[in-house]
């Protein structure tokens, strides 16, 4: 059993520019865009909150400074809820002010995801931490990072969150190489590479926006040059690792077969939308029945799409 440090801090990075959400992302910082009620962001930190991370940074960079104000407080709206006794409203925005203790430092330049992690050195310092990205949501009735901290515990290393996709669909992910522990459910990671060929790739399983790392991956990530898109990119970093022996060596995947929902482009954002508010109680019933009709009707279709 390790006796590494317990895991205490999650980073999130959100200093991307969100160019697929243009123009909305112009002047809203994409993780702002609302799931539901809630915009994405929220999301993430409440799952890093649900397994005791309330220590958080993110890294952001210009244009940002709506994430900053939507987790501070507001008293004169918190006020004016209050007069009016709308004690539902006043608790959903209270809620997001009282997630946790959340920081914020610039990434300056975009050099990729290695580089935005290599920015929270400081605040982590010797430290495994998690990483946690934002266009990545984890169903809440699902386990994932409550599992990777306890993999991260047992073995001292770095763990990376996996998922299976089909073959076809890996060169838009990083891919893992992989082997069984024995007597473990979580596998080793023997390689990484980023966004193979479907005839390279060295399985379907494909990172996903989930990692808890040793602090050693700092040190690495400061020998790390430009890879693929000259960015400076973390999967480059774990490769080091996954190959490095004794403290801070050695990169474990947590295969993951539960619900996410990818808000990284347009299609799947809006399937992400209605697949969590067809699960809410107040309005879910209504809104599935709304779709069944919907698609009965072929309510929507151009008239030339079925020419």
């Amino acid at each position: 059993m390790s006796t590494t440090k317990p895991v205490r801090k999650a980073v999130i990075p959100v200093a991307g520019l969100g160019t697929r959400f243009l123009p909305v992302t112009k002047a809203m910082p994409k993780e702002m865009l609302p799931v539901v009620d809630k915009p994405a962001i929220q999301y993430v930190v409440e799952e890093a909150v649900s397994v005791g991370l309330s220590d958080i940074l993110m890294i952001t960079g210009r244009n940002k400074r709506a994430l900053e104000d939507h987790f501070d407080r507001v008293p004169s709206l918190e006020a004016t809820l209050e007069e009016k006794g709308d004690e539902k409203k006043l608790a959903a925005i209270q809620e997001s002010s009282n997630l946790g203790d959340i920081h914020y430092v610039r990434q300056g330049d975009p050099n990729g995801l290695g580089h935005a992690v290599l920015c929270a050195e400081r605040h982590v310092g010797d430290e495994p931490f998690a990483v946690l990205l934002g266009d990545d949501l984890i169903d809440e009735r699902d386990e994932l990072l409550g599992e990777m901290i306890r993999v991260q515990q047992a073995t001292g290393g770095s763990v990376v969150a996996l998922m299976e996709v089909p073959a076809e669909a890996i060169s838009a992910y990083g891919c893992a190489d992989v082997t069984p522990v024995e007597g473990e459910s979580y596998v080793q990671v023997h390689g990484l590479v980023e966004k193979p060929a479907p005839e390279d790739a060295p399985s379907n399983l494909a990172i996903i926006g989930r990692y808890v790392l040793h602090p050693a991956v700092f040190e690495v990530l400061k020998e790390t040059g430009p890879g693929r898109g000259g960015e400076i990119q973390l999967t480059d970093a774990l490769q080091t690792l996954a190959k490095r022996e004794g403290e801070g060596g050695g990169v474990y995947g947590v295969v993951f077969r539960g619900r996410r929902y990818d808000t990284g482009d347009k299609l799947s954002y809006l399937k992400a939308v209605v697949t969590l508010a067809c699960g809410r109680e107040e309005f879910g019933d209504d809104l599935r029945s709304w779709l069944r009709d919907f698609v009965a009707d072929g309510a929507g279709v151009p008239a030339s799409a079925g020419a």
